[in-house]
């Protein structure tokens, strides 16, 4: 790939040297901060061949390079007529940080922060539930029996206790004290305050109380925490240090629960109430029109990360009404991925094309749609149209019919089938059959409509690795790989890549692999081979295993922004290093206290080499211990 008229088209995508007042880059994507995002082309860039993905973040417009980008840098201002006043690192004091967000953004982003910690124990209840219905079903579970009612407490518990979960996760979210905030939760849940409410006519310092019910309620709690937030703040500020462990609960709860009773919970059960009552409405009396149209932008809506905004509607749905009609649609969307390319695979005459086709088409159809649309579909643009339409006739066949969901589970593929299962056996068929249209009008479509590969984006295929050091290995040679071990390169927790804060990772965008919340301020080589890149602010390493596989550990969100502060470097680019040799020391707290995550993904970027990521099973890791096998 020609890196000189990469930088140029790039340097006119964002609309010129004239609209960028800095430009950076971490280790695997260009930073700007422009004068004016709405000039850059967004749309065109991403499907620019090279360029992996596009996104705004905290004001800096992003443009995702890979291992490439310090070599796309250097040609970049290579090409530009001034200097582009920034070190590697450096955000803007007039822009960057200090851009006012769009608010629409920042609340897909509140939504998201909230939902997304929490999906684990909300899915594990819903799968539950699941199972328990299936045993039901099939005549091996009674109603009446103490198994029945201990397994459905254990699938509906989190789901009850929902506000108590959400409250944590929102004061989480908005830098309040957690534990304050679940006090607030289970006092309005409190079964003394849900009998009185219930008997009507209750007051409060002689001020009314509406009734209210707050089990399995979304809105109401998190209006509540919004407020409490913003109390507890103002009431740490003017409280003495040596009384606020005193002060700051009492005064918080005392005005929060009381506030909530008799306001925000009420108002906030309305709201609720009505968006679920919207949505049974629109599906009871247009449920062909609404089926067909979010079938068919529910890609759409992912890729913008708009479906967020849906999470509040569909827990609220299923919490309220016992079932949702949106998880049909993201089933028929996500199978119609899939479905598109298989239809690239059946088609496309290149062996590798073919191969990663068929293996992001099947996750796809097991619910991680990512690789196949970014990989796959969207690079070769037609393939993505046809899985737009796809989705609709799934989606639209799925309203005729009168689809739902009655279990919240975790990924919308073919294991969350059980979420379709109820009394009537007719709704899982009609989910079955509605998975299987999808699938085949995107894979006949993608077949019918076909497209161009010779044009189409690199993105899904590494090119030759580049170094940040002329004493660097200069290119890595492209070999049939063998399977890969990863030893964890840090002690910490093992969380899954969608946990980490930042798309290019939690869209698997860069690669595959898993994330470590370290509990220590050390790195260690996961692998015996070279390292390949070491960033100057020293947040990153690219290493390259003796077997081919290319890595990066990336240590924490946006530490590229600390510009070397509190990272120590113990290698140089070029080094050779086996399993447990130090790469680096940083010193965690002080990363956390200047305000960013130290989660760090662990990842195998040339995923094109590999068909598969198995873990090793841990939740709790220590240095030199197996992480995850790269599959071959």
């Amino acid at each position: 790939m020609d890196k000189q008229q990469l930088s140029k088209d790039i340097l006119k995508l964002v609309g010129g040297e004239e609209n960028i007042d800095q430009v950076t880059h971490c280790m695997t994507r260009l930073r700007f901060n422009l004068n004016d995002n709405k000039k850059a082309d967004k749309a065109t860039l991403k499907n620019t061949p090279g360029v992996m993905g596009v996104m705004e973040n905290g004001g800096q417009f992003q443009v995702i390079i890979g291992n490439d980008v310090p070599v796309v840098y250097n040609a970049l201002v290579g090409n530009m007529s001034k200097s582009p006043n920034a070190d590697a690192g450096s955000t803007s004091a007039s822009t960057g940080e200090k851009k006012k967000r769009n608010p629409v953004s920042a609340l897909f982003d509140f939504i998201s922060g909230i939902f997304t910690p929490i999906l684990p124990a909300i899915t594990g209840a819903g799968m539950i539930k699941g199972i328990v219905a299936i045993l039901v079903a099939v005549g091996w579970l009674s109603e009446t029996s103490s198994t029945y009612i201990i397994l459905s407490a254990i699938g509906d518990g989190a789901f009850y206790f929902l506000p108590i979960i959400l409250a944590i996760s929102a004061a989480r979210k908005l830098g309040s004290n957690m534990y304050i905030a679940a006090a607030l939760a289970a006092g309005i849940m409190h079964p003394t305050i849900t009998a009185l409410l219930a008997n009507g006519d209750t007051t409060f310092v002689g001020i009314k109380v509406i009734a209210a019910t707050y089990s399995s309620t979304v809105i109401p709690i998190i209006l509540a925490i919004w407020i409490a937030s913003y109390v507890e703040k103002a009431v740490d500020r003017i409280t003495h240090a040596s009384l606020k462990l005193l002060i700051v609960p009492t005064v918080t709860l005392l005005i929060m629960v009381p506030l909530t009773l008799m306001t925000v919970g009420p108002l906030g059960t309305v709201l609720g109430n009505g968006l679920s009552g919207g949505i049974s409405w629109l599906f009871d009396n247009m449920s062909i029109f609404a089926s067909i149209l979010i079938g068919g932008t529910m890609s759409l809506l992912i890729i913008t990360g708009m479906h967020y905004a849906l999470l509040p509607i569909i827990v609220g749905s299923m919490t309220s009404l016992g079932y949702d009609f949106i998880i049909p649609l993201m089933f028929a969307a996500n199978l119609a991925q899939g479905g598109a390319a298989f239809g690239v695979g059946l088609r496309s005459k290149n062996g590798k094309t073919k191969s990663l086709a068929y293996s992001t088409g099947l996750t796809a159809i097991m619910g991680i749609t990512e690789p196949a649309m970014y990989g796959i579909n969207m690079k070769f643009k037609k393939p993505f149209i046809a899985a737009l339409i796809g989705g609709a006739v799934a989606g639209g066949f799925m309203g005729i019919v009168n689809v739902k969901a009655y279990v919240l589970t975790g990924l919308v593929g073919l294991p969350s089938i059980a979420a379709f299962i109820s009394p009537a056996i007719s709704t899982l068929l009609y989910a079955l059959a509605g998975g299987l249209i999808a699938i085949v009008a995107a894979a006949v479509l993608t077949y019918i409509l076909g497209f161009q590969e010779d044009n189409a984006p690199q993105s899904a295929e590494a090119t030759p690795v580049a170094t940040t050091s002329a004493s660097a290995v200069t290119a890595v040679e492209e070999t049939k790989a063998l399977d890969q071990d990863v030893f964890s390169p840090i002690t910490g927790e093992v969380k899954p890549l969608s946990e980490v804060p930042d798309p290019a990772f939690s869209e698997e965008i860069m690669g595959k692999g898993f994330a470590i919340q370290p509990s220590e301020g050390r790195v260690v080589s996961p692998i015996n081979g070279t390292v390949f890149s070491l960033s100057k602010s020293g947040h990153a390493i690219g290493l390259v295993s003796d077997n081919g596989a290319e890595m990066l550990i990336h240590i924490g969100i946006d530490t590229v922004k600390l510009k070397g502060q509190f990272f120590s470097p113990k290698v140089q680019a070029g080094a050779k290093v086996a399993v447990g040799d130090v790469l680096m020391e940083f010193d965690r707290e002080e990363i956390e206290k200047a305000g960013y995550t130290t989660i760090t993904p662990v990842i195998i970027t040339n995923m094109h080499q590999y068909h598969s990521i198995e873990s090793a099973g841990r939740t709790t890791i220590k240095e030199k211990e197996l992480l995850f096998t790269a599959k071959a």
